[in-house]
C-alpha cells in the first residue's frame, strides 16, 4: 500500500488545488504529518485512510492502489464532467443522479464483500 499511498494521495490533492496546509487542518493532522504520508516516510492507519477518502470524495481503495495512466484518465475525465455540471443541474437531474451514484456504490460494497 504505501508505495502507491503516497503518490496517489499528493496527486489527488494537487489536482483538487487543496495546499497541504488546508488539508492537514481538516482531517486534524499537522502539516508535517501529511508531508510524512506524501513522501512514504509514513502511513495513516485504516480510519484515517477512510477519512482522507472522504475527504477527497473517493473510494477508499482508489488511494491505495496503482493508478494507471488509464485509471488517472478516467478519474480526471470524471471530476472534470462533475465540475462542470455540479451547478447547472436542476434538482429533479441531481437527485437521479445521486440515486444512481448511492445504487453504484451499494453494489460496489456488496461486491467486495463478496469478494
Amino acid at each position: 500500500m504505501t508505495n502507491y499511498f503516497a503518490k496517489n494521495l499528493k496527486y489527488l490533492r494537487t489536482q483538487k488545488k487543496i495546499e497541504q496546509q488546508k488539508m492537514a487542518e481538516d482531517l486534524g493532522v499537522a502539516q508535517s504529518t501529511l508531508s510524512c504520508w506524501e513522501s512514504g516516510i509514513r502511513t495513516p492507519d485504516l480510519d484515517m485512510i477512510a477519512n482522507i477518502s472522504n475527504y477527497l470524495k473517493i473510494y477508499d481503495d482508489f488511494i491505495t492502489k496503482d493508478l494507471t495512466k488509464e485509471n488517472i484518465t478516467n478519474y480526471d475525465k470524471t471530476q472534470v464532467l462533475f465540475d462542470k455540471t455540479k451547478d447547472i443541474l436542476s434538482d429533479d437531474d441531481r437527485a437521479t443522479i445521486e440515486f444512481i451514484m448511492r445504487k453504484t456504490i451499494d453494489n460496489y460494497e456488496k461486491n467486495k464483500k463478496n469478494e
